[in-house]
């Protein structure tokens, strides 16, 4: 026990927080610019998978990491473009879509990775470098953690910044807003409520496929049948908990990580309680978070509502 409380276990705790909540803030700002847009996203745990799976499938046939996370997010785009179709052409229900696609993206996976491991007992693939910045790798406890990772997890703090800074200072993104809050008011207005739903959905493809490849790229090196496990619905809590801004979302998500990372160490130092217990964990607290964002809800008016020209 006494290994609770020396600066080695924190530095590694935090380290490991952060790398376990980087494909976690990926689906979860993916989410965040589809929900800005009115449109959810139930299915990020079939995007992330969907991900994973072809992220894997591209680095092991070409042998290169960026063929690989291309393909990771042309799968994560499928997904999303799949949920567009559903959602914004044939105007159905967002939630029923997303479950629909969740399910379909595990039979995909599953029979494709069938079809692809034949004959072959394992399969790993490379992942990618980390790359301390100097100086700031340094800075005690939160150095190792922060700045002495992959390029993915660097590409991410600057994805942040930029979000926030779109939201919060340009035109464009309160037109985004816009459109999630009030479509019929922002179409007499001029904007084109639809085209920046797609526009959205397409973002949110993209990252939450990063989302998936950067357990197998990064993580892992292996794929496995639904490997995500229930990370998108977590995602999806981070957004709400974060009340739908990206450095909230952030805040939340790291959250999360740092209570997976607490069930990790603490069954690595042989603490005595159940590992059973310890793995409910990262679930419990996002319960416990959902219960406490309660009555405090920021979601945009029109979430889930599809949005069909001339009515009313």
């Amino acid at each position: 026990m006494s290994q609770l409380f020396t600066l080695s276990f924190f530095t590694a705790f935090l380290a490991a927080a952060v790398r376990l909540a980087v494909p976690l803030i990926y689906a979860g700002l993916g989410e965040t610019i589809a929900e800005k847009a009115g449109v959810i996203n139930i299915g990020m745990e079939g995007v992330m998978l969907d991900g994973a799976f072809f992220s894997f499938a591209g680095a092991w046939y070409s042998g290169s990491l960026a063929v690989g996370l291309l393909c990771g997010i042309a799968g994560g785009v499928l997904m999303s473009v799949l949920h567009g179709v559903i959602c914004i052409v044939l105007a159905q229900d967002q939630t029923v879509s997303g479950l629909a696609i969740n399910m379909f993206a595990l039979g995909l996976t599953s029979f494709l990775f069938k079809l692809m491991s034949q004959g072959q007992s394992y399969q790993q693939v490379e992942t990618f470098e980390t790359y301390a910045i100097p100086g700031l790798s340094k800075i005690p406890l939160i150095g190792a953690a922060f700045f002495e990772k992959d390029i993915l997890c660097y590409l991410l703090y600057i994805l942040l910044i930029l979000f926030t800074i779109f939201y919060k200072r340009t035109d464009l993104g309160l037109s985004h807003i816009a459109v999630g809050e009030a479509p019929h008011a922002a179409e007499s207005a001029g904007i084109p409520v639809h085209l920046f739903q797609w526009t959205a959905l397409l973002v949110n493809g993209v990252l939450g496929g990063i989302g998936g490849a950067y357990l197998v790229l990064v993580q892992l090196g292996v794929f496995t049948e639904n490997m995500i496990s229930g990370r998108g619905y977590i995602a999806l809590a981070a957004v709400i908990l974060g009340r739908h801004m990206p450095l909230g979302m952030f805040a939340a998500a790291l959250l999360f990580g740092l209570a997976n990372a607490l069930q990790i160490r603490l069954q690595t130092i042989g603490v005595s309680v159940s590992p059973y217990l310890l793995a409910i964990l990262p679930y419990a607290m996002t319960l416990l978070a959902m219960l406490g964002a309660a009555g405090r809800s920021s979601r945009p008016e029109s979430l889930g509502k599809p949005y069909v020209r001339g009515s009313r």
